[in-house]
């Protein structure tokens, strides 16, 4: 009997080629881009997924009786084009980010409320800094960073090494690593300064990473990111296969062989679409000759924090929900309340440094810091009705997030790599893409280039 699903989602016949099966590891955003994408054109695709769920490092958290908020990757804006034009074609829309109101800021002894975004620090300070971010951001090549002019000493030195030596004011000393936590969830002994600067570059520079409207963080899906993902599979259908951890990849002239939990999957091709430690992980034969990651290589440390409420209660108050704090666990948090108003939720950050400590406490040592610091931070608010914590880093198939952090020599070793297939074996994932790194549109990217790519082999 013929599976319905799969019987939508039959593919296009295409002209007989060298590449007719293909298998794919992951089915996140980039890995389920490739396969509906190489589907389409008429390869026999079979999707393996560790998880239990697709989705990758977007994942839907329910808050209320048929309303779910994004635990994972959530925020686009207008220059994500690839993954605004599928939305659209997924039937899914767009709810602005809710940033009206006051913001509060507890950077010392004492929180203050205040107008905008802008910090109740020293604004040359923080305007030099930004200015030294530019800099570094406007001479970075993002198409090849490691070709970058002086990138031999900019991927030897380390965001904190930098700061150390260019940032002269406390103030700029004490917002730089919760603005690179917020931007990138590093802690600045993590990464490169040539990270950072391609980082920055590749997101659309400093202020668009770093605004709502207008920027980066712009809107949410509607309902939550993780319907990309899984309306993707839908398309697919049972030839997505849930639970199949990948140990190995063995490869021969004639093709290869991705041996998985439940067992051997032979294809022309195969798709890793995996961050570079889990690629790495996976056994590799031949092996190849430049790895995906090394001993520099950090994961993306992000925990969030969702906070329920019955309502956007803080809104009554002036507020827009948005803080930034100088010490954890919420270095910062954000109105993620659904457009209805039905229910309200503020979405904490602990990223960094901070993410790390946090992972080793008790759940319910984490919970009581969570709920006794948002009542610092908001003192008008009751206590929340609901609390979820999202631990990325220590997530197993995902091994950090927002992406892989790039650490001192990786990108003069691994950069001229970074999309070269492995004979057969071809690579996607926001860690592959040098636009947008790291976001949900780098993702989506890099499964139209694999897509590119094998249909090149023909």
């Amino acid at each position: 009997m013929t599976d319905p699903d799969d019987a939508a989602a039959a593919p296009t016949p295409r002209e007989p080629g060298r590449v007719r099966t293909a298998v794919v590891v992951g089915a996140g955003l980039a890995g389920l881009t490739a396969a509906t994408g190489l589907a389409a054109r008429g390869i026999d695709v079979t999707v393996l997924e560790a998880r239990t769920r697709v989705g990758g490092r977007t994942r839907g958290l329910p808050v209320a009786p048929g309303c779910q908020v994004d635990a994972g990757a959530a925020y686009l804006g207008e220059r994500h084009t690839e993954l605004l034009a599928l939305v659209k074609e997924l039937g899914l829309d767009t709810t602005p980010t809710t940033m009206r109101g006051a913001s509060r800021f507890v950077l010392g002894p004492e929180g203050t409320t205040r107008d905008g975004r802008f910090p109740p620090l020293n604004a040359v300070a923080l305007g030099e800094l930004f200015d030294l971010l530019d800099e570094l951001t406007a001479a970075v090549r993002p198409d090849a960073p490691w070709l970058t002019p002086d990138a031999e000493r900019l991927d030897t030195l380390t965001a904190a090494e930098w700061a150390d030596r260019r940032l002269t004011h406390p103030d700029a000393r004490l917002f730089f690593p919760l603005f690179l936590g917020e931007m990138m969830a590093a802690d600045p002994a993590d990464v490169s300064v040539l990270h950072m600067a391609f980082y920055l570059r590749s997101g659309g520079g400093v202020r668009y990473l770093n605004a709502f409207e207008g920027g980066a963080q712009q809107d949410r899906i509607t309902g939550g990111a993780h319907q990309v993902c899984e309306r993707l599979a839908g398309r697919l259908g049972s030839r997505v296969r849930l639970g199949e951890a990948v140990r190995a990849v063995h490869q021969d002239d004639a093709g290869v062989t991705v041996h998985a939990t439940a067992g051997a999957h032979r294809a022309d091709v195969a798709v890793l679409a995996l961050p570079p430690l889990l690629a790495d992980a996976v056994e590799h034969r031949p092996a190849p000759a430049v790895p995906r990651a090394g001993d520099r290589t950090a994961r993306g440390c992000a925990v969030k924090a969702t906070l329920v409420y019955p309502a956007p209660l803080w809104r009554a108050h002036g507020l827009s929900g948005w803080s930034v704090n100088a010490e954890g666990p919420l270095l910062s948090t954000v109105d993620d309340s659904p457009a209805d108003g039905g229910v309200g939720v503020l979405t904490g950050f602990v990223t960094g440094a901070e993410a790390r400590r946090f992972g080793a406490l008790s759940p319910r040592r984490q919970r009581a810091a969570v709920v006794e610091q948002a009542a610092r931070i908001f003192p008008m608010l009751p206590p929340p009705t609901g609390l979820h914590i999202t631990d990325w880093v220590d997530e197993p198939y995902s091994q950090g997030c927002y992406a892989a952090l790039r650490g001192p020599g990786d990108w003069l070793r691994y950069g001229p790599t970074l999309t070269a297939p492995h004979g057969r074996v071809h690579w996607a994932g926001t860690e592959t893409s040098t636009e947008y790194f790291g976001l949900m549109e780098g993702a989506v990217r890099s499964g139209h280039r694999v897509v590119a790519e094998i249909l090149a082999r023909d």
